[in-house]
């Protein structure tokens, strides 16, 4: 068992604020080649962002997801996606701690050992002695180039019985890589296509997905520990806010940076800083950042309150924490929006960070799982007096 000091959330907070010039000026260079710069996965694991949900016994900091949502912002800001990629390896790292301890044992003996990984079921298990035979393709994988393991969900079919999903963890050495990301948004993610054929996955290495979306694990160690004892979907929304955090206070940040040396041509403004159409978007952009503030820290306190004194989790509580996933989302691509159109046309040259964050964050508000309609509809469906029509909850 290692021991390590658990750095503070300031502190860690302050680490990756102390990275932001090395992840902004390979930023250009990730969205050019469609992956992450090695010098700023290096940069990230000397942060310790790797061990943000390893547990302590293994050296890492078994972070809450307050500070996951922080870290992020302060990554996002600059560079929304290297926040991504951060915070996509946060949630399979996170899922990797429900299997059981020997499974753990080997995952976690790789020093800041990444996992990739998606919830969609792509792909069969089909039982075989000793575990399942894996096959499937699964997209949108981010960072699985600098990933040493990867999380799949794929539908389990037994000789009889109903199919059912199921999660496995699989090396990468095991799986083939289709360099298929070609995208207007996040293209420095690396969000690549995996493809199994015929893999085998030992039983120990296959659970089954709706008791993890209930949070109930197989790992002995982790049973009662805060950072893993609550429902997959709350503990997903919860990582993933911050990078539209930090996009956001990245196009103020570009924005605010310009305006001294602007002006708004066609007009009688020599200085857009004095046009009150200025002051009513900056204003509006500012309010929307700080309500996603709100959702991202609401949701962040009910997944770190509830994991801290075990109390169960009302169905109601478990869509809200979507539905502010949701919220920060649509509240930071407004904000965001509102800065890039006020940036005039000059804007559009890739020079400009603030073409690159409207893309982003488009992406963001794009993906299944956040976009900020379909987890409003569930959340409404809830208050109305209707069941969920998921198992994503």
């Amino acid at each position: 068992m290692l021991t390590t000091e658990v750095p503070t959330r300031e502190q860690l907070v302050r680490r990756a604020s102390d990275i932001a010039p090395v992840l902004r000026g390979h930023a250009a260079w990730a969205e050019e080649h469609r992956r992450i710069h090695d010098e700023s996965i290096e940069a990230l694991a000397d942060a310790g962002v790797f061990k943000l949900r390893v547990p302590a016994r293994y050296g890492g900091y078994e972070a809450d997801t307050r500070t996951l949502a922080d870290v992020a912002a302060e990554l996002g800001r600059a560079d929304g996606s290297t926040s991504w990629v951060a915070s996509v390896y946060w949630i399979p790292t996170w899922m990797t701690c429900l299997f059981p301890d020997e499974v753990q044992d080997e995952v976690f003996s790789t020093p800041d050992v990444r996992v990739c990984g998606t919830l969609s079921p792509t792909g069969t298990a089909v039982p075989t002695d000793g575990g399942v035979v894996l096959n499937g393709r699964w997209g949108f994988i981010s960072g699985a180039l600098h990933s040493h393991w990867q999380e799949i969900v794929a539908i389990h079919i037994p000789q009889d019985g109903e199919p059912y999903p199921v999660m496995t963890l699989v090396p990468m050495s095991d799986l083939q890589v289709v360099d298929d990301w070609h995208t207007s948004g996040l293209r420095g993610t690396g969000s690549v296509t995996t493809v199994a054929e015929n893999v085998f996955v030992p039983s120990s290495r296959v659970l089954p997905l709706p008791a993890i979306l209930e949070g109930q694990g197989a790992s002995v160690s982790n049973a009662g520990r805060p950072a893993y004892r609550a429902p997959l979907l709350p503990v997903a929304s919860a990582s993933s806010v911050g990078t539209v955090l930090g996009l956001a206070r990245a196009a103020q940040d570009a924005f605010f940076q310009r305006l001294p040396q602007r002006k708004i041509t066609y007009t009688g403004y020599a200085s857009q800083a004095e046009a009150p159409l200025t002051h009513l978007q900056t204003a509006d952009a500012a309010m929307k950042i700080d309500e996603a503030f709100f959702h991202a820290h609401r949701l962040t306190g009910l997944v770190d309150g509830k994991g801290a004194d075990g109390t169960p989790w009302s169905l109601e509580e478990r869509v809200r924490a979507r539905a502010d996933m949701g919220a920060v989302c649509r509240l930071g691509k407004e904000a965001v929006d509102i800065l890039a159109l006020a940036s005039g046309g000059s804007s559009v040259y890739t020079d400009q960070p603030i073409q690159r964050i409207a893309r982003d964050v488009q992406a963001i508000n794009l993906h299944a799982l956040m976009h900020p309609d379909t987890n409003a509809e569930l959340y409404g469906r809830i208050l109305c007096g209707l069941g969920p029509d998921t198992l994503y909850v």
